[in-house]
Formats: C-alpha cells, structure tokens, sequence
C-alpha cells in the first residue's frame, strides 16, 4: 500500500476511532451515574431501615426519576406533547434533587466516619441522617424554584477611560442565559421585558443562550422579547446553546425581532462616542469555520479613540480579546453556577463565577443569567437583570 493510501485509510479510521472513544465516555459516565443512584439508595433508603412497601416504591420513584432525565431529553426532541412535557419536568427537577441530596449525604457520611473515631454510629442516627437530608433539601428546592423565575435587578457602575462627558451614566441593560425552552416559556419572556424595559436603559444587551431548542418550536415563546426596548437599540449575540438548536435560524429571529446581531461585527451607537462590537460564541468553532468568533474582526474599521463595549457570551475569551482594546466586555455562560456547590466547578473551565473582573485585562462582567438551565432551580446565585452604568474617567 503506498504511502497516500496508507494516509487515506487512516482518515477514514478517525470517525470510527471517535466514536468508539465516545461509547466508551458514555459508559463510563452512565455507570458512574447508575452507581451514585445506588449509593443514594443504600442511604436513605436501606440504611434508613424504610419499611415495606414504602422501601419499595421509594427505589421506584429514585430509579424513575433517573429514567425519567433521558427520556425527557430524548421525547421532548422526538416527540413532544403532555406527556413527554411532564416527563420533562419530572427529570430536570430531579436532576437539582439528586445533586443537592448527594451532596448533604456524601456530607453526612464524612461526619460519622469521623464520628466513626469517637463514638459508635449507632444505626437509628442513620434514620436520623435520612430525615435531616430530605428535611432541609425539600425546603431548599422549593425556595430554589421560587427565585428561579424571579430574577433581581442588579445595579452596576463601571469606569470607562475615555468616555465622552455626554455619555457618563450611559446605562447598559443586559439580560443572558434566559433559556426559554423546555420549562420557561413565553411569560417568564414577557416578565423579562417588563422588568428590562422598566429600566428605560440607553441600550439592551444579549449576551447569548437565549433559547433551548429550534426556532419554530419556541418562536410564539420568545416573541415577548422582540418589545425589549433600549434608546440605541437592543444588541444580541450567540451563546452555545444556540449552536445546538441552529444559530444561524436564531440568528435570522434576532433580526426579525428588530435586534442588531452581531455576528463578528460591531455598531457605532451615541453619534460616534461608543463602539458595541460582538462576536459568536467559542462553540460556535465546531460547526462552521463561518461562526468561529473573531474580535479582529468584530472591531475591523472601527473609529479609533473610541470606548469598545464587547458583547462576547463566554468570559474566557478575555484571553482572545485581550489585545482589541476593549473598554468594557459583557459575558454570561456560568450561571453563577446555579445550584450549590456547582459555583466551585465552574471554575475549571471558566476564569470567574460571575460579577466584574478584570480578566487577561479586559474589564468583564459576567451575569449570573436572568433565566436556567436544567433543573428548576436556584439555589445560592439569583438570576438578574442587570443595569450597568459607564462612568467617565479621565
């Protein structure tokens, strides 16, 4: 076989050696996830001494759940309808049980191993641990899914170097992760724009991951949206969610809507004094050299001397931005990490959790996003508005 043959089959070995690479994740992750389900069971259940029936049907309600995660995910994008709807619900509510029960358990367990040194851990503490753990997650959900739709308003004053004296106290309104989809819907849309538009703010931010799922599932649920209003304009750009449901076609809804989308582009707002440029989320790279996000170009032409504004969905891309002269960039993306204690996670692929930071030196901030993703709930983080005031500085 010649050398450009032996090439060719080599290529053609890469999908396989990909999808064999992701069989193997898949397995991996659901055994370990199988495996934390059991470990739950085996502590509020069996350790629990719950008796029979009851025992029974709490391991069907644990493992239903668990099913009930992915058949949500799958039939909602198959199928639809009522049925899947609850599905669906009942799935993402339990994924923000699950964490928070696994985390008070696996709590509790270090406690009587250290316990363990002093004392016997007799078993009726065990029945004890399991009444405690659901007795403070259960409040704490319900709390989580009150917030979770009522996002704060949060005020924040940022210094500008070089701001025009006409524009000090220029107001930015941002909202991102709204994420209507799959258990937000067209009022928490509505409730959003009231409490945007409230502000009479100069200008409306969209820092990405407006949606989950495809435009024409979700257009009437977005539509409340297209009334944001802001004195220069409302200006939007993609997170990664939109990738997963067809950026460009949200892209083309953004614009239907009235937005100005910012797709590696920018808009010179306030008679020249500032710049609002955008790019594409770094997720955008994996389905289209045409969505891959570039600051260079966002900013081409650009009026020199001029304050930049930087709508960019992921704060990480500081580091690609780093050298664009950017006054101010705008992220979203991490929630604020959403539910306790997922904050501390965030920091493995994220530089910051949320608020302002000057990171590779671009002074960002990053909301805690107005709406969620997955699980119902808030729980640490509140969503929010957020008002963003520009001060001049000499």
């Amino acid at each position: 076989m010649s050398t450009s043959e032996e090439r060719s089959a080599g290529l053609r070995d890469i999908p396989v050696l990909l999808f064999i690479r992701g069989l193997a994740l898949l397995g991996v992750m659901s055994t370990l996830i199988v495996g934390l389900h059991y470990y739950l069971g085996a502590r509020l259940i069996v350790d629990a001494q719950v008796p029979q029936p009851y025992a029974a049907l709490a391991w069907g309600l644990l493992w239903g759940s668990f099913l009930a995660i992915f058949g949500g995910f799958i039939g909602g994008r198959i199928v639809g309808g009522l049925a899947i709807k609850i599905v669906e619900w009942v799935g993402f509510a339990w994924m923000g049980a699950f964490g928070l029960l696994l985390v008070s358990t696996g709590l509790s367990d270090l406690g009587f191993w250290v316990a363990s040194f002093f004392t016997t851990v007799e078993p009726a503490w065990r029945t004890l641990r399991a009444e405690v753990v659901v007795g403070l997650v259960i409040p704490a959900l319900a709390w989580g899914f009150y917030i979770s739709r009522r996002p704060e308003t949060k005020r924040v004053t940022v210094d500008v170097p070089g701001l025009d004296p006409s524009l000090d106290g220029f107001r930015i309104a941002q909202i991102s992760d709204v994420h209507i989809g799959q258990t937000l819907g067209r009022d928490f849309a509505q409730l959003v724009t009231d409490q945007v538009n409230a502000l009479e703010a100069d200008l409306v931010a969209v820092t990405g991951d407006l949606i989950d799922g495809a435009v024409h599932r979700l257009k009437d649920q977005v539509a409340p949206l297209g009334g944001l209003k802001g004195k220069h304009g409302v200006f939007y750009v993609t997170g990664n969610h939109e990738y997963y449901h067809g950026a460009s076609a949200w892209q083309a809804e953004g614009r239907r809507l009235g937005w100005n989308v910012l797709h590696n582009e920018h808009r010179v707002v306030a008679d020249g004094k500032l710049v609002i440029g955008g790019v594409t989320d770094l997720e955008g790279a994996r389905f289209s050299d045409a969505h891959r996000p570039d600051v260079d170009m966002a900013f081409a032409q650009a009026p020199a001397g001029v304050p930049r504004v930087l709508l960019a969905h992921q704060p990480r891309f500081a580091r690609a931005a780093k050298e664009a002269n950017v006054s101010l960039m705008l992220s979203g993306h991490t929630h604020g990490g959403q539910i306790f204690p997922f904050m501390f996670f965030v920091r493995l692929q994220q530089p910051v959790i949320g608020g302002f930071d000057v990171i590779h030196g671009v002074p960002t901030y990053t909301s805690n996003g107005t709406g969620y993703w997955g699980p119902p709930f808030r729980i640490g983080p509140r969503g929010e508005v957020t008002e963003i005031t520009l001060r001049r500085v000499a």
